[in-house]
C-alpha cells in the first residue's frame, strides 16, 4: 500500500509541476527571452540522451576498441546537417552502423 501511495504522490506531483508552468502561461505573453531558448529544448534533450550512447563504448577507457558507433553517429550528423530530413538521417547512420558491424567493427 505505501509504494502506491508514492506512486500516485509522484505521479500528481509530476501533474501539478506541468499543469502550474501550462497555467501560468496561459493568458500571459512569454518573455521573448524564455520563449527563445525553450527553441533550443528539443535537441538539447536529445543530445543529453544520445552522446552518452555513442561515447560510452565498453572499450572506451583503455582506447583500444574501435566501436561503429562513432562514425555512424557522424555520417547521420552529417547527412542531417544537408539533407534536414529524419527518415535519410535515420537510414544514414543506421545503414553506416549496421555495415561497419557487418565488416567486423
Amino acid at each position: 500500500m505505501k509504494l502506491w501511495i508514492i506512486i500516485a504522490s509522484v505521479g500528481l506531483l509530476n501533474f501539478l509541476s506541468r499543469l502550474s508552468f501550462i497555467a501560468f502561461f496561459a493568458n500571459r505573453r512569454m518573455p521573448p527571452l524564455m520563449e527563445r531558448a525553450l527553441k533550443f529544448v528539443p535537441a538539447a534533450m536529445l543530445t543529453a540522451l544520445i552522446v552518452p550512447m555513442i561515447v560510452a563504448s565498453p572499450g572506451a577507457a583503455t582506447g583500444v576498441h574501435v566501436d561503429a558507433r562513432i562514425p555512424a553517429a557522424l555520417v547521420a550528423g552529417i547527412v542531417a546537417y544537408f539533407v534536414r530530413g529524419t527518415i535519410p538521417t535515420l537510414l544514414a547512420g543506421m545503414g553506416t552502423l549496421w555495415g561497419l558491424r557487418a565488416a567486423g567493427f
